[in-house]
């Protein structure tokens, strides 16, 4: 009996101590899809795939309201393979983000693992595949998704613009310059026009060499059609340097329909010139606010040597073309 009161008791606290916060959501993505990929040099492969065009996840966010304008903030996200239940990202228990932070009328400062500002650019303004599905930009550009030890400082939302700069520390004894990074990104949305510009520089391993990538990106609507634009500055190390170009549109129709395609070039500075270029479309089919059908398929040809993939059925994609028939909740 008293050990029943006992942990009665402690369900109260807990309870309590939950009331108290402002507010606490859970949220999550589940996503499987069937992945046909072919033009590799394994030859051609089938699989049931995880996050096709989400990554699936379960993900815990809160805010608490301190007084004077001020708000603390949380987010600790889960990635995991739901063809599988292992964890994603490397196996890490909250490897798609994991921050805290607070907020007031002067910006945002969040501290932990983290999304890039030069990826949301990527996947909000230019990518109408949104880095998902076979077609996804980032088969081909670089998309720096997330930063470690990261710490950003986000503008408030001065008419439309919005001004953000994070740093992630490499953390190396001896010498902190040592796999450290910065992205940063510009943004305007005013009605039908949203244009971003960003940039990203990686130092590497031993901080004599760093990659870096600048992205101009815009869409704009009109009417329901919206159209993307994306131009990207890459320098690779060792003097690799190269330039991308992505044109895209999605047009809804019918209610619950949308359809989308883009066009990727990369061209290849070097003296090497292994370019290339891919094109995608794609499809969803809404069920319900939450739930939706889709489809996608996109080709990569390569030149010169180059080894671009489509998809990410096993990691990194295995060939040429990719074709993903899938079903994606969210909650």
């Amino acid at each position: 009996m008293n050990k029943a009161i006992i942990a009665i008791a402690t369900l109260g606290l807990l309870s309590g101590s939950a009331v108290a916060q402002s507010n606490i959501a859970i949220y999550g993505v589940a996503d499987a899809g069937l992945v046909r990929e072919t033009g590799g040099p394994a030859g051609g492969v089938t699989a049931l795939a995880s996050g096709v065009g989400s990554g699936s996840r379960i993900g815990f966010k809160g805010k608490e309201d301190l007084g004077g304008g001020t708000v603390a903030l949380f987010v600790i996200e889960n990635g995991y393979n739901i063809d599988t239940g292992a964890a994603a990202q490397g196996g890490l228990l909250f490897g798609r983000q994991a921050y805290v932070g607070l907020a007031n009328q002067l910006g945002t400062v969040t501290l932990g693992r983290q999304t890039s500002p030069y990826y949301r650019a990527l996947r909000d303004v230019a990518d109408p595949f949104s880095t998902g599905w076979a077609g996804r930009a980032d088969n081909i550009m670089a998309n720096n998704t997330r930063l470690n030890n990261m710490v950003q400082y986000a503008s408030p939302n001065l008419r439309g613009l919005v001004a953000e700069l994070a740093v992630g520390f490499g953390e190396t004894p001896g010498d902190s310059a040592r796999n450290r990074a910065y992205s940063t990104a510009v943004s305007y949305a005013n009605g039908p026009l949203t244009v971003a510009l960003s940039w990203h520089q990686l130092q590497n391993a031993t901080a004599t060499d760093h990659a870096a990538n600048t992205l101009l990106a815009a869409k704009y609507r009109v009417g329901v059609v919206e159209g993307n634009l994306g131009y990207a500055w890459n320098r690779g190390l060792g003097g690799a340097d190269s330039t991308d170009l992505l044109l895209g549109v999605s047009v809804p129709f019918g209610g619950a329909s949308k359809v989308f395609a883009s066009y990727i070039r990369r061209d290849d500075d070097t003296a090497a010139n292994r370019d290339a270029s891919q094109w995608g479309v794609g499809y969803t089919y809404s069920l319900s606010k939450r739930t939706d059908l889709y489809a996608a398929y996109a080709r990569i040809s390569n030149r010169n040597g180059a080894t671009f993939k489509v998809g990410n059925a096993t990691g990194d994609g295995t060939g040429k073309t990719g074709l993903n028939l899938g079903v994606r909740h969210c909650f």
